[in-house]
């Protein structure tokens, strides 16, 4: 899915917008015990709690798709008689009334999730009539045959709160007030099937992690039967260590600064276009940046082997998780400098009288803690 598309799905939770059949909690303990269930029509609820619930469901589809927002893909074996893809389907085709089913999920998540502490288990149902939209992205009147049927699914971390003092309008005063069990935004959570090319798409599951750094193997292995990528944070700490291991003495600044400036500028051109999918960026497209840089073929072939080893030849990675576009750190073991991503051209390396030094062009506006100062001819 791309951002669009999930703006599409994310602006139905509201509370006039959506056909939501029912939301359905399961309460766990730190021993893994079920404390409690319910099953109830989300227009039971106060507002108040319509929209706390919306807003929770929401964040299970917030973030960078590639990073917390990641296609988990089904075999076609998988979807003709996969008993994890069955699951969801019967989920999703009974809209969530099955009792069964549901605690089949449940418990497949309860039994596989290594998550401290107590937490909710949470899922709804929703219709949404798709309506037709013409090349120039305005809604026709007409409605388009697709009813894309999903289920939703968050599990919220719940926290005892801490002892305060709170204010008591009933008696203008400051008391006590007693810790208390609070339900925390989702830790993960997942929407099955997709919205592809805003249609169904049983082929996949869309994975929300929090933590982009701890995906939850066990629950993708648990739930979907499928094999977990690879961390979003390790993805970039080993591309990194392909490229010093490869390159070694030939990995100099111009190189660094060549590939970040580069993806920098194709992921700000993709950031544009809210209907692209989130650019991705494989070995022959890093070979053809280090290329121009003039690393040795040898040095290439080192990165290519290096590459095929730890990814596959075949593997393309998001590219945000290979470069932080918004940043650019030089780092010593006594100096950090951060510089605009744009104005990396500011800075270079340079030997002199045998000495490594990194310079930075400053014509004005130098500060030194806060204070402007001079620079001397």
């Amino acid at each position: 899915m791309n951002r669009k598309e999930i703006a599409e799905i994310r602006r139905r939770l509201n509370p006039d917008k959506n056909a939501i059949s029912c939301v359905r909690g399961c309460y766990v303990n730190e021993k893994r015990e079920i404390v409690s269930t319910f099953n109830r029509s989300l227009m039971s609820f106060p507002q108040e709690e319509v929209e706390k619930y919306l807003a929770i469901f929401k964040r299970a589809l917030a973030g960078v798709p590639g990073r917390n927002l990641i296609d988990v893909q089904f075999r076609p074996d998988q979807v003709m008689e996969g008993e994890a893809h069955g699951l969801l389907m019967g989920l999703k085709n009974t809209a969530l009334t099955v009792d069964e089913g549901v605690e089949a999920l449940c418990g497949r998540i309860i039994d596989a999730l290594e998550m401290e502490g107590n937490y909710l288990i949470l899922m709804m149902h929703d219709a949404y009539d798709v309506p037709f939209r013409h090349t120039d992205e305005n809604k026709s009147d007409v409605i388009s045959e697709e009813v894309f049927n999903y289920i939703l699914v968050a599990v919220c971390p719940v926290k005892l709160t801490k002892p305060a003092l709170s204010y008591f309008a009933d008696d203008n005063a400051f008391h006590s007030l007693d810790p208390d069990w609070v339900v925390a935004a989702p830790e993960l959570g997942f929407m099955f099937p997709t919205f592809d090319d805003r249609a169904t798409n049983i082929y996949s599951a869309l994975y929300f992690t929090k933590d982009a750094s701890n995906i939850h193997e066990e629950f993708i292995d648990a739930v979907f039967n499928a094999d977990a990528p690879m961390p979003a944070e390790a993805q970039r700490e080993t591309f990194q260590a392909v490229l010093e291991e490869a390159l070694d003495e030939d990995l100099s600044f111009d190189v660094v600064q060549t590939v970040h400036d580069a993806l920098r500028e194709r992921l700000e051109e993709n950031d544009k276009d809210k209907a692209a999918e989130p650019l991705e960026i494989g070995r022959r497209e890093v070979v053809s940046l280090l290329e121009s840089c003039g690393v040795p073929d040898k040095k290439l072939e080192a990165f290519e082997a290096k590459y095929d080893e730890e990814f596959g030849a075949a593997v393309s990675l998001p590219a945000r998780n290979v470069v932080e576009p918004k940043k650019f750190e030089l780092r010593t073991p006594d100096v950090v400098v951060q510089v605009s991503p744009e104005r990396s051209d500011l800075v270079e390396t340079r030997v002199i009288d045998g000495v490594k030094y990194i310079l930075i062009r400053a014509e004005e506006g130098v500060e030194v803690n806060g204070v402007n100062i001079n620079i001397a001819d």
